[in-house]
Order: C-alpha cells, then structure tokens, then sequence
C-alpha cells in the first residue's frame, strides 16, 4: 500500500531528519584566516532592504499564488549565534486571516531564500531542480492559508562554513554559451535557492579586455585573432586556443557587457559574492612586438590535430615581468569602472594544464607572488582563488613545488578549490593544503555529458569529514562540475550540505527525496531508488564519469583491435592521471565506463515503468523516466556493438548485418523518446545560438559554433579527426537521429564492404567518410524542434518490451 500525501510524511521523518542540524560545533583554523575578507563583505553588502525585495522577486517568480504567505527578514550574525544562519518561524499574525504564516529571516538574501527552499522542502515536500531536469514540484504545498506550523520556537540552522561556491572556469561554454537574462535570472533564483553565496561570474569579461589591451596599442584584429568563438571563450580564457569558432562581433562584446552587469546587480542584492576574473598571463601574440623584450612565452599545442598556428600554442607573459602587475592591475581597475564594485576574489588559474617552465620552488614562489600582486594593485583586499586541478594531474608539482606556490601569497588572501574531492581529495594528502583555506567540491560532470552517475555516499559525508579533521582548513563547499541540467538528485544533496553540520544517512534522505521529486510516495518508485542508490549512484572505482557510450563516442578503431574479454563484464577504470588522458586518440577500443549492474538498473526501469500510472502529468517522473530508460538502453547499446564486432571477427557477414541494423534501430528509437522531455532536445542549444546573432552572417557562425562544440569540438584534416571528437557529446533528441546514427551506419557500411570484397577493414576511408559527415554537419542550417513531443511512459514501455523483455538480454 502506498503511503499518505506527503505533506503528513514529511512531518513524520521531520524530527529525525532534523537532528542533522544544529548550531555550529566550531569554526575551522580556516575559517579564521580569512576573517577579514568576511568582515569587508559583511560591511559592503546590499542593504537589508535591497536584499529582502530580491528575495522576495525570487518567491514572486517560484511561487506567485503564496507570495502574501511568507515575510522576509535580514538579521545580524549576533541573532544567529555569530555564524550565516537562517531561521523559520511562525508569523506572529499566522492566525489572523490574510497576514502571513511563515517568517524567514537570514543573514543574507541567499540564506532566507535557503530557508524558504528548506521549508517547502520538508514542511510542504515540494521539489525545486533546473526546468531542463524536470522544474519544479510544488503540488504538494497547501492551499494559501493553510501552511503547516512550526514548533514554537521554529528553527534555527547555521551554515557550518561561510562560503558555498558554484561553476567551473568551462562552465560558461559548456552551459551558459547562449543565454539571455531570461535564463540567467532562473539560474541566479536557483542558486539563491540552493544556498550559494560563491558563484563564479565570468561573462562579459572580453568586453573588458578589449578595452583593456587596446590601452597597451593591441588592434582589433590582433584581439580577433586572440578571442575563441562563443561557444569556446573558456578555453581561449585559459590559454589553450585563441581564434578557434571566431572571432568575435563587436555585437558580441557589448551585448554580454550589458547582460554581466545585470547578473552582478542580482547577485550583490541577494547578498552574493561573485567571484571575477584576474589576469593568468594570457596575452595576444601581437604584445610580443609592441613589448619586444618582455618575457612572453610560446606555450605548446593543446590538442590541435596538427599543431596549426591559427588557433593553437597561445602566448603567456610571465609573471615575473613587471609588464605582468601592469596589466593586472589594468584588468583589475577596468573591472572597478565597469561595475562600479567589486566583492574582492578574483579567480586565476595560471597554471591550469599549462606547467611552469622551471621547477626550482623559490622561482614558483616568486611565480605567485607576482600573479597576486597584479591583483593586490588593484584591489588592495583582493582574494586569489584558485582551481586545485593542477594538483589532481601534473606529476610536476610534487610537495616542494605545491608549497611554494601555495606560500607565495599570505596566508587568508588565497583560496584552493578542491575541485575533485568527492572522488579524488587533496586536502588529506597535502596537510590540508599546507595550511591554506580551501573549499571542497564536487566536480561529478565532464563536458556536460548526460550519464546518470554520482557518488552520494562520498557527497553526504566527505565535507563533515574534511572540516572535522584535525587543523582542517576548510572554509567552504563547492558544487564544480563542467556542465549543469543533468542527475538532479546530486545537486540536490550537494547543496544540503552547506548547511549540515553532520554526515547525511542517505538511505533516509533518498526515501524522502523520491516522494518530494514526484509529490507523493509510490512504493515502487521508492524501491526503484533505492537500487539506483545502490547502483548508478554509488560509483566508487575511482574513475572519472566521461561518457564514452558508443552511440556518442563511436569508437573510431580498427575492428580487428577490439577485444571480446572485457566487454560483457565490469569495467573497473583506474583514475586517469590527466585531462589529457580522457581525451587520448588511440587505435585501439577502451570499453565504456561501467561499475554496476546492468541487470539491477533494468529492474529499476522495471520498476519506474510499473509505477507510471500513479505520476501522470508529473514533469519531474516524465524526465527521469526517460533518462533512466536512455541509461539503460545506451548500455545495451554498448553490448550491440560488441556483437557486430564479435559476428565481423567470425566473418558472419549476416550476423553483422542483422545486429548492426539491431543498432541503428535502437539509435532511432531512443532519439524518439528523448524527443519526449525537452531536457533533451537539440533544438533549444541550435536556436538559443541564433537568437543572440545580430544578422544572417552572426547566426550561421554561432551555429556553427553550437554544433562544433558538441560533435568534432576542435579542428581535424580530411583523415585526422579532432583530438577532442565528442568529448561534448550529448544523449539529445536530433542529434542521435541526424548525426550519430548516419555515423555508425557509415562504420557498419565499411564492416559489410570488408567481408564481402574479402579485404581489411578500410580504417583510412572509413575516417575520411565519417569525418566529412561531420564536417557537413558542423555547417548544416537544419532546423530542430525545441518543444517536447510524445508520451515518455507509454513509448519506455514498448522499448521495454522491445528490447530488454527477454529476461537474457543482461546477464551481468
């Protein structure tokens, strides 16, 4: 039988699951370090008044019928016993008709919206996650006057670390490309919803480098040649590519001016402190004549095919060179003019996949030093917070190297980001960094890939862990994942965990979150969960979760090379040591990433599929449907492969041809139903890149742009595809039926060829076929739907039967 409405079951697991929350046990040695950064933001921060009316736009957006139900307050950090809290009580007027039932008050905008989300969460077991993943479930929340009360006294939760940090440096590119204000406001309301209070704030900064670099006599067609394309302004950013998809439209540069000092303005009056960019070095190669004797570098090819200068092997100015400070501090003071403010940190990854030329600790030293003094002249209260990446992969920096670097700064004027550590952790390998504050995060995606994967176990108790260890230097949590809009119940428990002060039994909190998610609890959903808890969800081999599923990532491999040994088993993939190493071309087939039972997921959509009937209509059920039929079925895919492969080694031309045709009709149908939730659609990332263009010839570049992003990403020759082909490979509706299945029918054209003219595989043709297929496709103007169509239940239940209902299909 199936429980009550969730309202009374959320105030039934209400009293445990709050025993998770209390007052703060202590501050970390961190946290101390940076104190007086706190107390300059404390100071600086939007006026209580300025912050409850963002607040309350928030709630006018989320919740329009409630609005009048809820009163907002800022409160001081004394009424919170000396730490950001927020705190939920009865309204004083709760029983007078009209008035308000719920007071929240907070230290801040972002903590009362917390608050709000937290109550809605467990007093109304309602659902907030990114409209591409399902939206929101508010269903569940009372009519108007009639919220459920508190306990008299209300509650009082305190954030455990000051600072909840958002985005990766390529999470602009990978998700944010082609936003207008319409979208980044949702994402600024769910952040503030989430708890962040540290989000990266990245957009727009080519307008002022432009003005900047054309102060030191840089043209603009040197800055055309330095700037990526829209859709690869990150990695141009960072050093590794200049020109590539560009360059750039003046149009471009002021209309996302305008858009960043709209997303500025939100963030400071939800009292948000957004991180801005400092310089790293990366310089146009025209500085080298207009500066002929400053200690500018060539750096190496990142990825180019063939090392092609048009686009590769970028310039860095040494931070060494007084010229360094100079543009620092030009950046630094453009940024103050712009925006009329600053929240003083200031991200720079210098060394991000781009090692220093000398190991010697004291050069790195002054290596560090130099970079933060180029943000100190500035901003004399600049905060350096840096991505700890460099740290997971480049055998270079080895404890000397990494203590000097770390060291270079004063202690609590630079900030780490543990950006791996949900799989991978630094701070209980480096002494907690040596002694310098860090913030531990969840990086979880790559190249925003749709693969239903997570750790929650490591989620829900490595952040206790860190800021309880002996001398921790935690001072926060970070959620950094490169791509967003996918596995909402990670970020949903990732957020949490800015506010909890112990670890989470996650058994109890995916049992409440599955009946929030829907609006009601269906036994057979819960149990469902619980297996993916279990499984997809509890990956702890260690591997990075780069989605190499062969439907996206075609293996591009002589048949003859894969090997039959490991593909219908676990695959149990080391860490790989760098970035590089996801990304490797190699003649040779490496089996997806696998670490759990296919069989057990199949019994999940089994589950899933049985428990439809009741959550009809739901748009939260709709969309996990469909990704839990999508995982299953692109693994099965994966075993489809394997048995063309197998059936062309026996030279079984009808056996290669029957399971080939097995493929390629399996390709068409889950393109059907990702068709069905527009979280995956095509359509939508095409045309949100045309309608940022200006004209005709705007749109067919940020096509193009679009297109190259998530197929060949970077450059190829005629039989050399990219080094970087479908590392953004995305599981969306068009994309499977357009590109990736013309893809692999042109390899098993190439596999029927072979056996019947009884020659080799023709490995060169083959590539040069595919890679014009993909080229034409970069260039295509074909247009996509960008609303959802179909029944997602009804159409999973077919492809159920279809392909997994003999019971030998999976027999892991």
């Amino acid at each position: 039988m199936d429980s009550p409405p969730l309202a009374a079951v959320s105030l039934v697991l209400l009293a445990s699951f709050l025993l998770f929350f209390s007052f703060a046990q202590s501050s970390t040695i961190g946290v101390g370090y940076i104190s007086k950064i706190l107390e300059i933001q404390d100071r600086e921060r939007a006026l209580p008044s300025a912050q409850v009316a963002a607040a309350r736009g928030v709630l006018q957006r989320l919740l329009p019928s409630h609005s009048s139900s809820f009163e907002f307050r800022i409160v001081s950090k004394e009424q919170c016993g000396g730490e950001s809290c927020f705190i939920i009580k009865n309204h004083p007027s709760f029983t007078r008709r009209g008035a308000p039932q719920i007071l929240i008050s907070g230290v801040t905008g972002v903590e009362v919206l917390f608050g709000l989300h937290w109550y809605l969460k467990y007093w109304c077991g309602s659902h907030i996650s990114w409209d591409k993943t399902g939206g929101v479930q508010l269903n569940s929340i009372p009519k108007l006057g009639s919220l459920p009360r508190l306990q008299d006294d209300g509650i009082l939760v305190q954030r455990p670390v000051p600072w909840n940090y958002y985005q990766n440096a390529v999470t602009s590119s990978y998700s944010f490309a082609w936003w207008d204000w319409k979208r980044w406001e949702k994402e600024i309301d769910w952040m503030a919803l989430q708890g962040i209070n540290l989000p990266l704030a990245f957009t727009g900064q080519e307008a002022i480098w432009q003005k900047v670099f054309q102060k030191f006599n840089i043209s603009k067609e040197d800055l055309d040649d330095f700037f990526g394309g829209p859709a690869f302004l990150a990695w141009s950013r960072m050093a590794n590519l200049h020109r590539w998809g560009g360059p750039l439209p003046q149009s471009w540069f002021d209309q996302q001016l305008v858009l960043q000092k709209k997303i500025l303005a939100r963030m400071y009056e939800l009292g948000m402190t957004p991180v801005l960019p400092a310089f790293s070095g990366n310089v146009p190669a025209a500085l080298r004549n207009i500066f002929p004797s400053a200690k500018i570098t060539r750096l190496g090819n990142w990825f180019s095919v063939r090392s092609d200068v048009r686009w590769c092997c970028t310039y860095l100015l040494d931070a060494t060179d007084p010229l360094f400070i100079e543009i620092g501090r030009a950046f630094i003071e453009q940024q103050l003019t712009e925006y009329g403010r600053t929240s003083h940190i200031y991200n720079c990854d210098t060394f991000d996949e781009n090692t220093p030329p000398v190991d010697d600790p004291e050069y790195i030293s002054s290596l560090g030093g130099s970079i933060f003094e180029g943000m100190q002249s500035g901003d004399s209260n600049a905060v350096w917070l840096m991505q700890g990446w460099l740290f997971s992969y480049d055998p270079f920096w080895r404890p000397p190297q990494t203590k000097a670097l770390l060291h270079s700064v004063p202690i609590g004027r630079l900030v780490v980001l543990d950006l791996f550590a949900e799989v991978k952790p630094i701070w209980n390998t480096s002494e907690q960094f040596y002694g310098v504050p860090y913030i531990w995060c969840m990086l979880h995606n790559f190249a925003g890939n749709l693969e239903m994967y997570g750790y929650l176990d490591s989620v829900a108790s490595g952040p206790v862990e860190a800021r309880t260890s002996e001398n921790s230097t935690m001072v926060g949590v970070g959620m950094s994942m490169e791509g967003i809009e996918q596995n909402p119940v990670v970020y949903d428990l990732m957020s949490e965990m800015a506010f909890q002060q112990n670890k989470v039994d996650v058994k109890e909190w995916i049992d409440l979150y599955s009946a929030r998610r829907y609006g009601r609890s269906v036994s057979t959903i819960q149990n469902a969960w619980n297996i993916l808890y279990h499984t997809v969800y509890n990956c702890t081999d260690g591997a990075y979760d780069k989605n190499r599923d062969v439907i996206v990532a075609f293996p591009d491999v002589n048949p003859n090379l894969v090997s039959m040994l490991q593909g219908r088993h676990h695959t149990n993939v080391k860490l790989v040591s760098r970035r590089a190493d996801l990304v490797k071309n190699t003649d040779s087939y490496e089996h997806p990433h696998l670490w759990y039972s296919t069989t057990e997921v199949v019994r999940a959509l089994e589950l899933f599929i049985a428990g439809g009937d009741e959550l009809s209509g739901s748009g939260t059920y709709s969309y996990d449907l469909v990704d839990l039929t999508r995982q299953v079925l692109a693994k099965y895919a994966n075993e489809l492969f394997l048995k063309v492969i197998e059936a062309y080694q026996l030279k079984d031309s009808h056996g290669v041809a029957h399971q080939s045709q097995m493929f390629l009709d399996l390709v068409e149908d889950i393109d059907t139903l990702l068709a069905c939730h527009e979280g995956f659609l095509l359509g939508p990332w095409l045309e949100s890149a045309k309608q940022l263009a200006q004209d005709e010839e705007q749109q067919i570049q940020f096509e193009w742009n679009a297109r190259t992003q998530i197929t060949m990403w970077y450059d190829n020759t005629e039989v050399e595809a990219s080094l970087l082909r479908d590392y953004g490979n995305k599981y969306w509706s068009g994309l499977l039926k357009d590109y990736y299945g013309p893809r692999a029918a042109i390899y098993f054209n190439f596999l029927t060829q072979s056996l019947e003219n009884g020659h080799g595989f023709q490995l060169k043709a083959w590539r040069r076929e595919w890679i014009e297929l993909t080229n034409n496709w970069q260039k295509s103007r074909k247009i996509f739907p960008v609303e959802s169509n179909g029944n997602a239940l009804n159409i999973s239940r077919r492809l159920f039967h279809k392909y997994l209902g003999n019971p030998d299909t999976y027999d892991h």
